[in-house]
């Protein structure tokens, strides 16, 4: 019996021995794999935090050259807008002065118009007249009337005196002084000149005279206009309404009705009649769709900032 525990002892010491040769050594060889896998690790993180914050540095870097880019981008468009809010500044400031220069250039173009009708109309008349007289001379010579052909040629001659410029003398058209008033052309067109050219008081004085001596020829009517613009453009408004009136209720026919509302409405917003002007616009837009003056009065509301139609039941 002791014999057998002995030997299962020295067996028991044997396995263990054995055991431990076996199994001693591997449990060290996996803890410095480990260390080893460990040590490779934490500089494999070290190398990419080392990357990382290499990186986070380039891209700062990126970040803050754009920020300043956008700063100078900033910059420059509100330097932009600045010049842009100026320029617009001026429009409107210049807006007033451009409408009333473009006015009177239509105004006088369109006189200019009538002007070349009217002298058209005249001279197709003195051509008929002449022709007239011509054949009537022809008759009388035809007929052996020689000796009546005189007289004939002297009342011919007679009804030639009534010709451009003679025949727009009124039998009153004579100066103050006694000698001939200036031709009905030549005031027109001075006064057409001295208006547009800016010289007013010449062309006030220009006009005044038409209307003394010429104050019954298809033109009067336009003389009285531009006293109202002359008026107008020297800031006199009340004047101006004035002036404008007379071209309404003194010539009905004229073709300067419309231009007379539109600058009277004008003249009646620069003098704090702002109700009545912009009826008076709104009429000439009512009554003359697609013209320069239609244009002109919506422009004018547009920069009152006012309706073109009146609101229902404001009449």
């Amino acid at each position: 019996m002791r014999v057998r525990n002995i030997a299962i002892f020295s067996a028991a010491v044997l396995a263990g021995a054995l055991g431990g040769s076996l199994v001693g050594p591997r449990p060290a060889e996996a803890v410095a794999r480990e260390l080893v896998e460990l040590q490779h690790d934490v500089t494999s993180l070290l190398q990419g935090q080392k990357d990382l914050s290499t990186q986070m540095t380039q891209d700062h870097t990126v970040v803050k050259t754009l920020v300043e880019q956008s700063g100078e981008t900033v910059g420059k468009l509100n330097g932009t807008m600045s010049a842009l809010q100026k320029s617009m500044q001026d429009v409107t400031a210049n807006s007033g002065a451009r409408l009333d220069t473009m006015s009177t250039q239509v105004q006088g173009l369109s006189d200019n118009l009538e002007e070349i009708k009217s002298r058209l109309g005249k001279l197709n008349q003195q051509l008929v007249d002449l022709q007239n007289t011509v054949q009537s001379i022809d008759a009388k010579i035809s007929g052996g009337g020689g000796a009546g052909a005189t007289p004939t040629a002297s009342n011919s001659g007679g009804g030639m005196s009534s010709q451009p410029g003679n025949s727009s003398l009124p039998p009153s058209g004579a100066a103050a002084g006694g000698g001939p008033a200036p031709s009905a052309d030549t005031l027109y067109s001075n006064g057409l000149r001295d208006i547009t050219g800016g010289n007013y008081d010449l062309a006030r004085k220009e006009f005044q005279d038409y209307l003394k001596y010429y104050g019954d020829t298809d033109l009067a009517s336009n003389a009285q206009f531009y006293l109202g613009e002359i008026a107008y453009k020297q800031k006199q408004y009340q004047q101006a309404v004035s002036e404008f009136d007379k071209v309404l209720t003194n010539y009905p026919r004229s073709f300067k009705l419309q231009p007379a509302h539109l600058r009277k409405g004008m003249a009646l917003i620069e003098l704090g009649q702002k109700t009545q002007g912009v009826r008076e616009l709104r009429d000439v837009i009512r009554h003359n769709p697609n013209t320069d003056e239609d244009r002109l009065a919506r422009a004018k509301l547009k920069e009152l900032g006012v309706a073109v139609t009146a609101p229902a039941g404001n009449h």
